[in-house]
C-alpha cells in the first residue's frame, strides 16, 4: 500500500475512521473522521483531526491535532496528539519510551489511527498531555465521564 493512498483507504476501509486529503493538490494534509469506539466513554462522538506529513516523510512522523474539542489525558487542550508512535525516532532522551514505540518509516495513515482508537480506549495518564484531563482520571472519574459525554454530545452536532 503507497503510504500516501486514500485510495486503498477507499477500497479496504477500517472501522473506526475515514480518512482523505483536504485538498487534492496536498498529500501531505489529511482530514479524518474518527468514530468513538465501542464500549469506550467516547463511543458515538465523531471527531474530526488534521493529520500534517512533514516533507520528510516517511523518515519523520507526521502530526495530528483534533479539530473536535475532546477531553482526554493523552490529547492536549489544543488538539495536539501526544502518542508514541508520532514522537521523532530514535531513542527517548528521558528513557520513558523504547526506541520501537516511537516512529518507524513503516507506519502508515490506517497504524497511526488505529494507534490513535486505541488511545482513546485505554489512556495513559502515566506520561500525559493533558495534565489536568490526567489527574481527572485517575481522582475524579466521575466528573471526568461528564466532560467526556459532553466532548461527544458536540461531536454529534458538527
Amino acid at each position: 500500500m503507497c503510504l500516501f493512498s486514500s485510495t486503498e483507504l477507499n477500497k479496504n476501509p477500517v472501522e473506526g475512521f475515514s480518512a482523505g486529503l483536504i485538498d487534492d493538490n496536498d498529500i501531505y494534509r489529511w482530514e479524518v473522521l474518527i468514530i468513538g469506539p465501542p464500549d469506550t466513554l467516547y463511543e458515538g462522538g465523531f471527531f474530526k483531526a488534521h493529520l500534517i506529513f512533514p516533507r520528510e516523510y516517511p523518515l519523520r512522523p507526521p502530526k495530528m491535532k483534533f479539530i473536535t474539542d475532546i477531553w482526554h489525558p493523552n490529547i492536549e487542550k489544543n488538539g495536539d496528539v501526544c502518542i508514541s508512535i508520532l514522537h521523532e525516532p530514535g531513542d527517548d532522551k528521558w528513557g520513558y519510551e523504547k526506541a520501537s514505540e516511537r516512529w518507524l518509516p513503516v507506519h502508515t495513515v490506517e497504524t497511526i489511527l488505529i494507534s490513535v482508537i486505541s488511545m482513546l480506549a485505554d489512556p495513559n495518564d502515566e506520561s500525559p498531555a493533558n495534565v489536568d484531563a490526567a489527574k481527572e482520571w485517575r481522582e475524579d472519574y466521575t466528573n471526568f465521564k461528564k466532560k467526556v459525554a459532553r466532548c461527544v454530545r458536540r461531536s454529534q452536532e458538527d
